[in-house]
């Protein structure tokens, strides 16, 4: 409870990320799917949208997820563990396990697809625990309840289909194939594609975007071992060293336990591949290492009588410093070790950065724009777009790039003749659009500086941009080479 609290309390201070927003703008905009993620992420977030709750407030559903998750992998340890004298030491261990890996404390404060899937997959690994129990694929309600909590996986990511397979393989091993012929087992089945209907009708409706885009997007781009090295090391700092020895809770569990290990294993392996040619993101494995954490606890517990409990404790006291880390450097902006930066196009690289100064834009922006008589905003790169599309709304986005992203099918392609106000922001910034196959002209209004702690941190261009002429520029860096 108290890290939820610390949760609650971060996002009750810091700006929306290009994510958190994107799936805020799924809420604004309800509908059965959307171009790159199923809807659930959006439908969760609905409600409270619409009743104008605040960010604050909408940040408690990320917590309130991260909680269940921890609280359902402390549950499903003792569940493995019945009986045993090291159950509740490896539950808690768990939960240690968990609490300090630094990636899931940002999963735990800005809602993504990811965070659903987390608190899913370890329901899904309950119930994945309970059909592989001698007698429990005789009866229809345990297939009934898998089939709901896959439906509920299907809608929150796609990769959801990667667990599918996992929890499959792991009740076969457990029931023989023999469990395939079950009509029980088959009207789990049928409930899940019932669930991600919407997903399917939506698509249908919309030439197969999401699949062709996910497709493409899969591919990435010539594979490379370096890229898989880079990301495993990636994964060893964002989820914590700790994980690591559910290789020894692995091989202490018994042979009934282990076959759950392939819920880490099947999404993980096909990330890591997926990492090879650029196209894997290191929050993504997240629902992974959430199903791989009971083993964890029991090899924490088993070596914590151990002389290596001197080298545990080291490791959790690194963890959690880099958890406080992290957490501290979002807060601060970076600050004290990214130093603040007076330039007001490119300054120095932050990450942090992009957490701060939105919600003074997005409201600069609808004023400038109600000012000038201009009916939009519109950015040059689909990432600057949800956050004004959140914090200036009702005001359209339009993206001035080539390609399909969700604020196309939301507002269309800007129209020929047509004017609209044009943000630029520091940290991607871009030349406004002029010529022949641009804007007629874009005038400067005015330039908004961003400060964290008396800090300059970043600014925000204005532009009354005038003559749309139709085409889609290729958009220039600011401090690319003029050719």
């Amino acid at each position: 409870m108290l890290l939820f609290g610390l949760h609650a309390m971060l996002g009750a201070t810091l700006g929306l990320s290009v994510d958190e927003a994107h799936y805020l703008l799924y809420a604004a905009h309800p509908a059965l799917s959307y171009f790159d993620h199923p809807p659930l992420v959006g439908w969760v977030q609905w409600p409270l949208v619409a009743w104008g709750a605040p960010v604050a407030a909408l940040r408690l559903i990320p917590g309130l997820l991260w909680l269940v998750t921890v609280w359902g992998v402390h549950q499903l340890t003792l569940r493995l563990l019945v009986g045993q004298a090291h159950a509740r030491q490896s539950a808690l261990a768990a939960v240690l396990a968990l609490a300090l890996a630094p990636m899931l404390h940002v999963l735990g404060i800005g809602l993504l697809p990811d965070t659903l899937l987390m608190a899913l997959t370890v329901a899904l690994m309950h119930q994945t625990w309970t059909l592989m129990q001698p007698g429990a694929s005789d009866r229809s309600a345990p297939w009934l309840v898998l089939g709901v909590l896959m439906g509920l996986s299907g809608l929150a990511k796609y990769t959801a289909v990667f667990t599918a397979c996992a929890v499959a393989l792991c009740i076969v091993m457990a029931q023989g194939l023999g469990v395939l012929r079950r009509p029980a087992a088959w009207g789990g089945v049928f409930l899940a594609a019932l669930l991600i209907s919407p997903v399917l009708v939506w698509n249908a409706q919309n030439d197969w975007i999401s699949f062709t885009y996910q497709l493409a997007h899969g591919k990435g781009s010539v594979w490379q071992m370096v890229h898989v090295l880079q990301f495993l090391v990636i994964q060893l700092v964002v989820f914590g060293p700790l994980m690591l020895f559910a290789l020894a809770g692995w091989r202490r569990a018994d042979h009934v336990q282990r076959p759950l290990a392939w819920l880490f294993v099947i999404p993980f392996v096909i990330f890591a591949f997926m990492a090879g040619g650029g196209t894997a993101l290191p929050h993504w494995t997240a629902p992974s290492w959430v199903a791989l954490a009971p083993f964890a606890g029991m090899g924490l517990a088993q070596l914590w009588g151990s002389k290596a409990r001197w080298f545990l404790r080291a490791l959790a006291l690194v963890q959690a410093l880099v958890c406080a880390g992290l957490l501290g450097l979002m807060g601060s902006a970076g600050w004290p070790l990214v130093e603040g930066s007076d330039a007001a196009v490119a300054p120095q690289p932050n990450p942090f950065a992009d957490l701060h100064g939105w919600s003074e834009a997005g409201s600069r922006a609808a004023s400038l724009a109600a000012r000038q008589g201009l009916q939009s905003v519109a950015v040059q790169n689909w990432t600057l777009g949800s956050r004004l599309g959140w914090y200036a709304r009702p005001l359209p986005v339009y993206v001035l790039e080539d390609g399909d992203s969700q604020f196309k099918l939301w507002a269309g392609a800007l129209p020929p003749g047509g004017g609209t106000l044009l943000v630029d922001w520091s940290h991607m910034a871009y030349d406004p659009p002029v010529g022949p196959s641009g804007f007629a002209s874009c005038t400067l209004l005015e330039t908004l500086a961003v400060r964290h702690w008396h800090q300059p941190l970043a600014s925000f261009r204005f532009y009354d941009c005038r003559g749309w002429a139709g085409a889609t520029p290729e958009p220039r860096l600011t401090l690319a080479p003029k050719s």
